[in-house]
C-alpha cells in the first residue's frame, strides 16, 4: 500500500512540475514577443528624439 502511495505522490509531483515548466515556457515566449515588439514600435521616436523603450 505504501509503495503505491509513493508512486502516486511522485506522479502528482511530476505532473505539477511539468505544468509549471510549460507555463514558464509560455511566459518566456510572451516576454520575448513584447521585447521584440519594443524594437519595432520604439516609443519616443515619433517626437523627434530617438529614445529607447527600456531603461537599461
Amino acid at each position: 500500500m505504501v509503495p503505491l502511495l509513493v508512486v502516486l505522490l511522485l506522479a502528482l509531483l511530476l505532473f505539477g512540475a511539468g505544468f509549471a515548466v510549460q507555463a514558464l515556457w509560455w511566459i518566456a515566449v510572451i516576454v520575448l514577443a513584447v521585447w521584440l515588439l519594443g524594437f519595432v514600435v520604439r516609443p519616443g521616436a515619433a517626437g523627434g528624439r530617438r529614445g529607447r523603450w527600456y531603461r537599461w
